[in-house]
């Protein structure tokens, strides 16, 4: 569903993309994890159009973004991370201007806009002025609006982010929900169990560049499956090993300062990287 080879783009003398190269499968659920700076949101602007690449090649269902990019735009939807609907229009009209610019008929817009409205849950609120409703409702309207005219890949770019922890896990359900009707997701988020949860496979960015892809699982396995956390004057430090009686050796080696626990997602970044997702 999506290809990008050798994408380049730099701000200046800041190089935001340095030859990624990376692709995902159809109806596949992505995660795309890396610290601040590393690239992920000019990828996705570059993707749906928004900045102009340097050089490299992006093909969405096989289309070319630089030869077709309104063909390739329209297979693709976007929720943004900082809400960008029109406070003053109601839910329902700001579901309608965006299915007017895709240029959609009276009777299909009403059609989509209905369907869309069940499917976040929001058909009681249609015609509440938007700056009336909370948080958690403004991300379902936003991912409703990404959908409305209907896309093959849907760019979620930090859909959670401010939410509380319940308003989070709900709109979880609703991804999952869109990647089971048969829709491709591409999704950046700074929540690591975000990733851990929904992803079928994730990548890593950092500096531009793609440093690990795979199945979740797979990324934590490169590393062992028990990490010890050693704590002492210079600071912590983490060891990883493959079997839970390594590292109880370890620990008993090291006079029992240290704490066991399970490899997860932010501990191959950590490795990786040597930064924090975020």
């Amino acid at each position: 569903m999506l290809k990008i080879d050798d994408l380049k783009k730099k701000y200046g003398q800041t190089r935001a993309l340095d030859g990624l190269s990376l692709s995902v499968a159809e109806g596949e659920l992505f995660a795309f994890l890396g610290p601040n700076g590393a690239g992920k949101t000019t990828t996705i602007r570059i993707l749906n159009g928004l900045t102009r690449m340097d050089s490299g090649e992006a093909f969405i269902n096989g289309v070319s973004l630089a030869e077709r990019p309104l063909q390739a735009k329209r297979l693709c939807g976007l929720t943004a991370q900082h809400a960008n609907l029109d406070g003053e229009l109601s839910v329902r009209e700001n579901l309608d201007v965006h299915c007017r610019l895709y240029g959609l008929s009276k009777p299909e817009r009403r059609r989509r806009i209905d369907e869309h409205l069940a499917y976040v849950e929001m058909e009681d609120r249609a015609d509440s002025l938007v700056k009336t409703l909370s948080g958690g409702m403004k991300r379902r309207l936003m991912i409703a609006r990404a959908l409305s005219h209907g896309p093959r890949l849907l760019f979620l770019d930090e859909p959670t982010v401010g939410l509380d922890p319940a308003i989070r896990r709900r709109i979880w359900a609703l991804i999952k929900k869109i990647c089971l009707d048969g829709v491709t997701v591409f999704l950046t988020t700074h929540y690591i169990e975000e990733a851990e949860f929904l992803a079928s496979r994730i990548g890593f960015i950092n500096e531009g560049r793609l440093v690990s892809a795979g199945r979740p699982q797979e990324v934590m396995d490169n590393l062992g499956q028990w990490a010890v956390d050693v704590f002492g004057a210079n600071g912590s430090e983490t060891r990883f090993f493959r079997e839970r009686s390594e590292a109880g050796s370890f620990i008993q080696s090291s006079n029992g300062a240290g704490s066991i626990r399970r490899v997860n997602l932010e501990d191959a970044f950590l490795k990786l990287t040597g930064r924090r997702v975020k």
